[in-house]
């Protein structure tokens, strides 16, 4: 399949013969919030939108069967892409219910047997946010720490573990950062013990090569898969020990009688292609967009004096940094990049001031923290894209650092 690099929606920029020649758009290098729906995910979702607009539930009549077997083609595309069961997954509105799902079904399910919860610090901040509404709720949370690079040991995991433990949460691969958790090896010591694992592969489904089944949960979102916002899954090992979780939404009996409500069909059947896509392509992704992260890490790191790399550099998704500069506050320069967009951190927690609370867990100071900017590069990003970003970031880095020296004058 031709690759789509030479594509106007790589850049976000407006082409010559654009009706809107006198706008322009930044670089887009935030991959890690949302991904630009793949074009060919648009094809495959435009019938679902026209006129195959049956309810996938509707089993008397041809409409709610070709809507049927969308959701069900899907299903399987999904199932291959992350090695399990299509009957394992049940279709969410994304990742934040999978997660509220997964943590509140299994408290629901498991309370009689133990009331402790323990997540990593890392965590999304879906998870945190659960968590704390678990802890009103007369559960216990404990946090199980990171290294300074971002990862967690599995021997820390193992000594977080009690006898009351009903859930552990390891994200598969950071948000913030790219950092990647040893899965295969914390799978073990937790789920032998009966205790539920559950990991949010948001970042990582589509873009590595993920085994759900090494855990008992888990999640993902079509949105950062280059598929449509609102669809996600949720994993069910079905060799999990003890109560599965109970349903979070109840109500018409669709998904097993997992999760009630119509099924988005368009949304289901864009991300089966987004899933379908990314198992010819993910490789091929991952490798060029690993060179072109790390010249622009390279290029970044060699022109911006005592800058840095936050996290595990071997570690990590290959389309993913995170980089402090001391003396350039992250503020300062997101606002001196209007051509270039970045974040300085996850998008759930942006405009909230605070410094990045997965950052804190890894050490960082306040000032460290909130100096740190995340770029994600993703399938449409070009070498120019990288190569203008590089020079934009040096150049911005520079001037902020000289205006803060003269405020400091």
């Amino acid at each position: 399949m031709d690759s789509y690099a030479s594509k106007p929606v790589r850049t976000g920029r407006v082409e010559p013969d654009s009706p809107f020649q006198s706008m322009t758009r930044p670089v887009y290098l935030d991959n890690n919030a949302t991904t630009p729906v793949d074009p060919r995910v648009v094809e495959a979702m435009l019938p679902y939108l026209r006129d195959e607009f049956g309810n996938a539930s509707s089993a008397s009549h041809a409409y709610g069967w070709a809507a049927d077997e969308a959701v069900e083609l899907a299903r399987e595309r999904i199932a291959q892409l992350i090695h399990c069961a299509p009957n394992a997954l049940v279709f969410t509105s994304g990742a934040t219910e999978g997660i509220n799902f997964a943590i509140k079904g299994i408290a629901a399910a498991r309370h009689t047997s133990g009331k402790h919860i323990a997540i990593t610090a890392t965590e999304h901040r879906a998870v945190l946010d659960t968590c704390r509404r678990m802890r009103k709720d007369g559960f216990e949370v404990s946090t199980i720490p990171v290294e300074n690079d971002g990862l967690v040991r599995p021997e820390t995991v193992a000594a977080a573990l009690r006898d009351d433990t009903i859930l552990v949460a390891v994200i598969w691969a950071n948000n913030e950062t790219g950092v990647l958790q040893s899965i295969a090896e914390i799978s073990g010591m937790v789920r032998d013990r009966g205790i539920a694992l559950l990991s949010d592969a948001t970042q990582a489904i589509g873009k590595i090569p993920v085994r759900a089944d090494l855990a008992d949960l888990v999640v993902g979102s079509a949105h950062k898969m280059y598929g449509p916002k609102g669809t996600g899954i949720l994993y069910i090992n079905p060799d999990m020990k003890g109560p599965k979780p109970m349903p979070l939404i109840e109500g018409g009996g669709q998904e097993h009688g997992l999760r009630g409500g119509t099924l988005n069909t368009p949304g289901i059947a864009g991300m089966g292609m987004a899933a379908e896509i990314a198992m010819s392509e993910m490789s091929r992704d991952a490798d060029r967009l690993q060179r072109l992260r790390d010249e622009l890490e390279r290029v970044i790191l060699s022109g911006c004096k005592d800058a840095a790399v936050n996290g595990n550099r071997e570690h990590r998704l290959p389309q993913t940094t995170n980089i402090r500069f001391p003396g350039a506050p992250a503020a300062d320069l997101l606002s001196e990049l209007r051509d270039v967009a970045l974040s300085a951190g996850s998008a759930c927690s942006s405009g909230s001031g605070k410094p990045s609370h997965v950052l804190k867990a890894m050490g960082l100071s306040d000032t460290q923290a909130a100096s740190s900017i995340r770029i994600g590069l993703g399938r449409f990003t070009t070498e120019q894209d990288v190569n203008f970003a590089a020079e934009r970031i040096v150049q911005a880095v520079r001037d902020v650092r000289e205006r803060q020296s003269v405020l400091q004058r």
